[in-house]
């Protein structure tokens, strides 16, 4: 019986003999050239159905896994992480480049949590994403790490998923001003939780450790 192929980003089917493979599109951003060579890339391959995500990506469902590796190299991008002990994804909303409603620009800061952490491996698995207005198109109420947009920077949100036991995040840190500080915020937050070595979400970590200890983790205190 085959398995999941995380280092191939390679999800099992329910036939339990062939793959769902989802290229990696940071952001949620793509181009008419990148979505003409996924579709080249399911009808040579025969996939069986091509699905969007809720992560913002591409699935192709129903891959050989012989054809996994070629299908990635004709798509030209790497796997994406839909399993696996790691940063799985940054969902991102249009922000200032697009909507009416944004008040930061969530695809430079999100596409830069991607290049810095996406595919990070962690003791457990996490989500991010990054929402440019309190609306939260990207559902940071459901990530482990996320970050609004306000009028006056970003608020930091930890604590939430998804799944059998879903929770909602919660503030952490209003206001962050610089990206920089955002971001290296973030990235403290993760050196703690891999030091943890714990086999949990992040968000029953931040119940037993409290917010005020978090909150000093984050900022460097």
């Amino acid at each position: 019986m085959k398995k999941d192929l995380p280092e191939k980003g390679a999800v099992v089917q329910r036939d339990r003999e062939t793959y769902a493979i989802t290229p990696h599109l940071p952001a949620g951003l793509t181009s008419a050239e990148q979505l003409r060579r996924i579709a080249d890339a399911a009808d040579k391959y025969g996939v069986e159905k091509i699905k969007l995500t809720s992560s913002q990506r591409i699935a192709l469902i129903g891959l050989a896994e012989r054809d996994i590796d070629s299908a990635l190299q004709d798509i030209g991008t790497p796997p994406g992480q839909p399993v696996g002990l790691c940063i799985r994804s940054v969902k991102v909303c249009p922000g200032t480049d697009c909507c009416k409603r944004g008040l930061q620009d969530s695809i430079d800061l999100g596409l830069e949590l991607d290049k810095r952490f996406f595919g990070r491996k962690l003791p457990w698995k996490m989500k991010l994403s990054v929402s440019g207005c309190p609306n939260d198109c990207a559902e940071a109420c459901l990530r482990d790490i996320a970050l609004i947009g306000s009028p006056h920077g970003w608020h930091l949100m930890v604590g939430g998923n998804g799944g059998s036991q879903p929770r909602l995040s919660r503030r952490l840190i209003e206001n962050i001003s610089e990206r920089s500080e955002a971001l290296a915020a973030v990235e403290r937050l993760l050196d703690w939780f891999t030091a943890q070595e714990r086999k949990c979400r992040l968000g029953k970590l931040v119940d037993e450790v409290g917010l005020d200890e978090l909150r000093a983790i984050a900022l460097g205190q």
